[in-house]
């Protein structure tokens, strides 16, 4: 199983001081000299040498290329075996829908590629379907990646070259050619260039307090895309713990209950793995608001448990453990609906060959998320419960997203703008976890990057049609059940 050995050595600044424990030795540290950002975009620049930007362009998948089917197969050991058909159900819509779901084949595939060994805090399922605004702390709209369960420390060509590849497959979803295709993943790559070239030259503290806010969405985009993204905005700040009470809830005995919709939403007595649901529940509140700030848990006490229930969420995640849980204020009229998720080890911490040091799965997501979101829930934490790890986070707070129509040929041109914002949020991201400066020198300030990376996104759209012809022949053959359509929604 290959893995990424090599990386620059020009900033172990937060290495060391994580490393560090003898007396004098953090004061060394915080004292030592940084590198400029002219040397850290020199430094960038020359891993060219090592690794050309042309290099990029290469897709050709290996003769010991894993089988795609074997690793959603594998995946599935740890997910509820009732659950697998509408995996596979789901996966099997589109190519898109494939791509969403097989987030571990592209992490295989990506590994033997090569990088130039700058990490990231990489999202590790970058496609543009992770993308959305949500609420702030601040109560405002931002727009920014918009799901976690996979971030792990890689090298940032990773994300890249996914949301890339993901741009190609929606246009071709949509009833796009190949060269709209190219021109939607030119533009994830070139806004990601041009934008992570600006947080080079920003002040730390500039880039971690930025944020892609409602008024930058607008001023990005054209007349045409601006009334769409209108469209989306308004949909989002009508969104909240309200309209997900009058959507998923019923009045019963004059108490609110969560209406099961078999298998997608289920009030079960037992977890997956037996133990009684209120038994979960209490030790999966006992674990979580130990994760949570003195202020956090203040404002969570305020509200009692109504209602529970196992909900199935996405494309990849079904079979993971997932509950609904709906709490109510003391006003009797204040919702809040908060989602437990299972977290696993993420797909790229087999081949990044980094070691966090933590264990717990469900931090890994909320630290990722703290790092590279820049405005998270207020409400997010993790815990651990009967040796399955978990995060919090609400269900609905101001969320929406952009959604894809098969044939749809008329919104291409919108989704190649909408492409230019995944890749600015992408910049953002990685400037706030990695080394923009770094990033910016290799990337440089032409088109070779953008050009080189289209060319991969090309190919492995191809790639992604075979491996979901692969899921539908593995279907045909009786390898792999699907839920019916009826069943999958």
């Amino acid at each position: 199983m290959p893995k990424v050995t090599e990386r620059p050595t020009l900033d172990r600044s937060f290495a060391e001081i994580l490393a560090l424990t003898e007396p004098g030795a953090v004061l060394k540290s915080f004292t030592a000299h940084r590198p400029t950002v002219a040397e850290r975009m020199e430094a960038g620049k020359a891993l060219r040498d090592k690794v050309s930007r042309k290099a990029h362009a290469e897709w050709r998948p290996g003769p010991d290329r894993l089988d795609p089917i074997a690793i959603l197969e594998k995946q599935n050991e740890t997910r509820a075996p009732k659950l697998v058909p509408v995996r596979f159900a789901r996966m099997l819509a589109s190519p898109f829908a494939f791509l969403r779901g097989s987030a571990a084949v592209m992490a295989a595939d990506l590994a033997p590629q090569p990088v130039t060994g700058i990490f990231v805090n990489a999202c590790g399922d970058m496609h543009v379907s992770n993308f959305g605004v949500f609420g702030s702390a601040e109560r405002e709209l931002v727009f920014a990646i918009n799901d976690f369960d996979e971030v792990f420390p890689a090298p940032w060509e990773w994300d890249l070259k996914r949301l890339a590849a993901s741009a190609a497959v929606a246009v071709r979803f949509m009833g796009g050619d190949k060269e709209q295709a190219a021109d939607a993943a030119i533009a994830c790559v070139s806004s990601y260039r041009e934008r992570i070239a600006r947080y080079a030259t920003m002040a730390s503290l500039e880039v971690w307090y930025d944020r892609i806010d409602e008024r930058a969405v607008m001023d990005a985009l054209s007349p045409s895309a601006r009334r769409d993204a209108r469209k989306i905005v308004d949909k989002a700040r009508a969104k909240g713990h309200q309209r997900v009470l009058d959507k998923i809830t019923e009045r019963v005995d004059g108490a609110h209950r969560i209406v099961e919709d078999i298998p997608l939403i289920v009030r079960e007595t037992h977890t997956d793995s037996g133990m009684p649901v209120l038994e979960a529940i209490d030790g999966m509140l006992r674990s979580y608001i130990e994760s949570l700030t003195y202020d956090r848990r203040r404002l969570l006490a305020h509200y009692r448990i109504v209602d529970a229930a196992r909900k199935v969420v996405g494309v990849g995640s079904v079979g993971t453990g997932c509950w609904v849980m709906l709490m109510m204020g003391p006003t009797g009229d204040e919702p809040l609906f908060l989602q437990v998720k299972q977290a696993q080890t993420s797909v790229l911490a087999p081949y990044s060959g980094f070691k966090l040091p933590f264990d717990n799965q469900g931090q890994r997501v909320v630290v990722g998320q703290r790092m590279i979101q820049g405005s998270p829930d207020i409400f997010l934490g993790w815990g651990e419960v009967n040796g399955r790890d978990f995060y919090v986070r609400q269900l609905a707070d101001m969320k929406g997203g952009i959604e894809f129509e098969a044939g749809n040929r008329k919104d291409i041109p919108g989704f190649v703008e909408y492409c230019g914002l995944c890749g600015w949020a992408l910049a953002l991201a990685h400037a706030k976890s990695g080394d923009a400066a770094m990033i910016a020198g290799y990337c440089g300030k032409s088109g070779a990057l953008d050009d080189a990376m289209a060319k991969f996104a090309l190919a492995y759209a191809k790639q992604t049609e075979r491996d979901h012809d692969a899921l539908d022949k593995a279907r045909r053959a009786g390898r792999i059940r699907v839920a019916t359509s009826e069943i999958v929604k």
